[in-house]
């Protein structure tokens, strides 16, 4: 049976909120590396090399910590090349890092928090 128009097909963007977007844009540019364009934004492609073939999406309960010590009701994860060179650059910047999992049988994991207290949530696929 062929799929049936008219559903979701993937993630088209993350937007959020800041007292301070340029600010906000400047740290994930210098501490995330991300290639923050003019407009203020960032275009993730999605068939980099080693990138997931799936984005997530799940709800967690109000009584959750998974998000903790973010208030925010979101958290982002970003999918990474080098762990261990993205840490490096972290310390380099002076971001404390909250938790690190190196033995989640997903990959390696390694959570922040930006300017504003948005988790983040930095994932390195484990190979298949």
């Amino acid at each position: 049976m062929a799929e049936q128009p008219g559903h979701v097909t993937g993630v088209g963007g993350i937007f959020v909120k800041s007292k301070d977007p340029k600010a906000l844009a400047i740290w994930y540019r210098d501490v995330l590396g991300l290639d923050v364009a003019s407009w203020g934004g960032a275009a993730l492609p999605l068939d980099a090399p080693g990138h997931p073939p799936k984005l997530s999406w799940a709800a967690f309960p109000d009584s959750s910590d998974y998000m903790s010590p973010s208030t925010r009701e979101f958290m982002i994860d970003f999918a990474v090349d080098d762990m261990d060179a993205m840490i490096a650059r972290l310390i380099a910047k002076g971001v404390p890092i909250l938790k690190r999992d190196d033995h989640d049988p997903f990959g390696r994991f390694a959570w922040i928090q930006d300017p504003d207290g948005t988790k983040i949530e930095l994932w390195q696929p484990k190979k298949s």
